[in-house]
């Protein structure tokens, strides 16, 4: 396995791929490694020659007063872990090489930004449109695999790849979740051992939702006010914002129906968690 910083370089390595032949596939990240990450890692190993791991804390995508300077890193663990997977190449840049001096472009999804963490993190998805368009350019890869636990992200990805006319093949992966439900995050490390409990409301609310609507309960607003009694009872939880909506466009229902997909964000202490799922058993 390599490790390579430059950005030349990456691009190099991805142009000698192409001219013999092998598909690039290509799994972006944050690092701080989880199995829901080397899950990706797996489905990549499959469908490419040369499996691309990126690690890189991206500055654009984080607000003010987020945890930007605390997100866990792990550089070592994670090329240990990454080596296990199969990786052939992690491209780890530098803040500075991606972002040089006098920098000043950057991508703009329009309307599926707008709502869920794009009303409450303004810039965010600026932040994650530029650096996976720039991840793009550099690794030039066949297929990127991402988690839908960022259900939003991958929504603004899917639109921004087909809208650049991208050869990209985005393959979305099932959320990985711990034994007892909490879907698996490298945000999870800041809970402590009470939170972590507390934490299992948001994969209960998805439960409880389900069952609501199995029951017949269609109203959107009757099923979220539901759920935010149950967070709510938790001594450390604060809602950020609790939302059904349609699994494309990503606006408000008021009413579930087979495309509703129910999101959450909630802070847990100091900690933001999200999770999602469909509310309609698919057949």
């Amino acid at each position: 396995m390599d490790m390579i910083n430059s950005i030349d370089e990456m691009q190099q390595r991805a142009q000698l791929a192409s001219v013999s032949g092998q598909k690039i596939s290509f799994v972006p990240t944050m690092g701080y490694l989880h199995k829901g990450h080397l899950s990706l890692l797996e489905e990549g190993r499959k469908r490419g020659d040369l499996l691309v791991l990126s690690i890189f804390v991206n500055p654009t995508q984080f607000g003010q007063g987020e945890d930007f300077e605390d997100y866990p890193r792990d550089l070592q663990r994670d090329a240990d872990l990454a080596e296990q997977a199969g990786v052939d190449i992690i491209f780890a840049p530098t803040a500075k090489a991606m972002y040089p001096q006098h920098y000043a472009t950057y991508v703009e999804v329009e309307g599926i930004t707008e709502n869920l963490c794009g009303a409450s993190r303004p810039g965010h998805f600026r932040g994650v449109a530029t650096v996976v368009t720039k991840l793009f350019n550099i690794v030039q890869p066949d297929s990127a695999i991402f988690g839908t636990k960022d259900f939003q992200q991958l929504a603004v990805i899917r639109r921004m790849t087909a809208d650049m006319n991208m050869p990209v093949t985005i393959v979305g992966m099932p959320i990985f979740r711990e034994r007892d439900g909490l879907a698996m995050s490298s945000r999870n490390v800041y809970l402590s051992a009470d939170q972590r409990q507390q934490a299992l409301v948001l994969s209960q609310s998805l439960a409880v939702a389900r069952q609501l609507v199995a029951a017949g309960e269609l109203s959107s607003a009757t099923i979220i006010q539901s759920l935010k009694t149950k967070i709510s009872a938790q001594p450390d939880a604060h809602i950020d914002y609790i939302q059904i909506c349609h699994q494309l466009s990503l606006a408000d229902q008021e009413q579930v129906d087979i495309d509703s997909v129910l999101l959450l964000a909630v802070y847990v202490g100091q900690t933001r968690l999200i999770d999602n799922g469909y509310l309609v058993e698919k057949t």
